[in-house]
Order: C-alpha cells, then sequence, then structure tokens
C-alpha cells in the first residue's frame, strides 16, 4: 500500500477498494496479533471471515476482470504491461494480501461458526464504498484524471443504469461469495495448536510436597 501511495497520486490510489480493503486487512491482523500477545480474547468470527471477503474479492475483480485486454488497469495508473515497482505493487495488493487472508483464516483462526445474516452484513462496507464513488464522481469536475476508479463504474461513459447493473451483478457475486464463506466456517476442521509437553513423571493427581 505504502508502495503505490509513493508510485501514484495519494487521491488516485486512495479511492480504489484495493486500498480499502488492504486497510481492512491491516488493522484486524494488528488488534488479531495485540490480542494474541495480551491473552484477550479473539476478534468475533464474523471479522475476521469479512476482512478476508474483501480482499479475496478485491483480488479476484483485479484478476477476472480488470486485468483482462483493454480494460487492464493498476492502481498507480500505468498502463498495458506492468514491470518494476508497479508490477510488484499490483502483485502485492491482489495476490499476496488476498493469499495470506486465507491462509490467515483457515489456518490461525478458530470456526465461529458464521450465521448466514452475516453474508448480508458483510455487504454494507461495498455498498458504502460504491455510494462514495458514485458521489465523489458526481462531484468531480468532467475530464478529471481518476475521476471514476474502476471501468465499469464510470457514469460518463456508461451512464448511471448501466453503472448500477454493473455494481448489481458484484453485489451478487459477492453475495455468493459470502455465503460460500459461511458454509465453509461450517465445515472446516478447528486448528491445531502446540500444547505443552506432558508430565509424564508423575501424576496429575499428586500434590505439591509439605
Amino acid at each position: 500500500m505504502t508502495l503505490a501511495l509513493v508510485l501514484g497520486t495519494p487521491s488516485r490510489v486512495m479511492s480504489h477498494f484495493t486500498i480499502l480493503s488492504s486497510v481492512v486487512v491491516a488493522a484486524v491482523f494488528t488488534a488479531s496479533a495485540w490480542r494474541a500477545w495480551t491473552a484477550r480474547r479473539p476478534l468475533p468470527p464474523s471479522v475476521t471471515a469479512g476482512t478476508m471477503l474483501y480482499a479475496v474479492g478485491a483480488g479476484l475483480v483485479q484478476h477476472v476482470i480488470l486485468a483482462n485486454g483493454s480494460s487492464a488497469l493498476s492502481i498507480t495508473g500505468d498502463t498495458g504491461t506492468l514491470t518494476g515497482w508497479p508490477a510488484l505493487t499490483n502483485q502485492l495488493l491482489h495476490t499476496a494480501v488476498p493469499v495470506m487472508a486465507v491462509v490467515d483464516w483457515f489456518l490461525l483462526t478458530r470456526p465461529g461458526p458464521l450465521r448466514l445474516h452475516s453474508a448480508a452484513t458483510w455487504l454494507v462496507l461495498p455498498a458504502a464504498y460504491l455510494a462514495f464513488t458514485l458521489a465523489r464522481g458526481a462531484l468531480l469536475p468532467a475530464g478529471t484524471q481518476a475521476r471514476y476508479p474502476y471501468p465499469f463504474l464510470d457514469v460518463s461513459r456508461h451512464g448511471y443504469v448501466e453503472v448500477l447493473g454493473n455494481a448489481t451483478v458484484l453485489g451478487l457475486a459477492c453475495y455468493g461469495l459470502a455465503l460460500l464463506l459461511v458454509a465453509l466456517d461450517h465445515i472446516r476442521p478447528v486448528p491445531r495448536r502446540h500444547r505443552p509437553p506432558e508430565n509424564r513423571i508423575s501424576s496429575p493427581a499428586t500434590g505439591g510436597l509439605k
């Protein structure tokens, strides 16, 4: 994320959902580490699972939609085949962060179990981002660079009807992914934790010396 801010303009970089999801991942991972270090209760399962959903969703949109053909796009504004630092930034944000979030959820968090209503709750953040993006685009003057951060949300090119249709399709896809996440949470195994070695010399019932 820091690399993206250095390579691109802050207003352009910060307008992407990928950056928002990365901020959420960083905040949640930091809070989880602090709770583990201070022996506090872990974060609610819906928080950690929702964080993974945002990271994976941002990565899928990039790899499935934006990285293909004429729609290829990078957060820093570079076009065409990415090389050097822009390519590294793209891979870190859209591949490394989602993979890290998935590994953390599967190996380091216990099953919730998650509830079906969580899938709808997780859509609040993407919906708020959509409203912010459309309002920001409407307030910025026509011709402003990166007025709309994603081609499928470009109202000046597609109009509100098509843009809202695109957003609805993505929202349904995100909801389906959220339902899959809830289902996986009910069948995934509990992560194994290392236990201290058992004392095989004295019986657990043996008391201390008087």
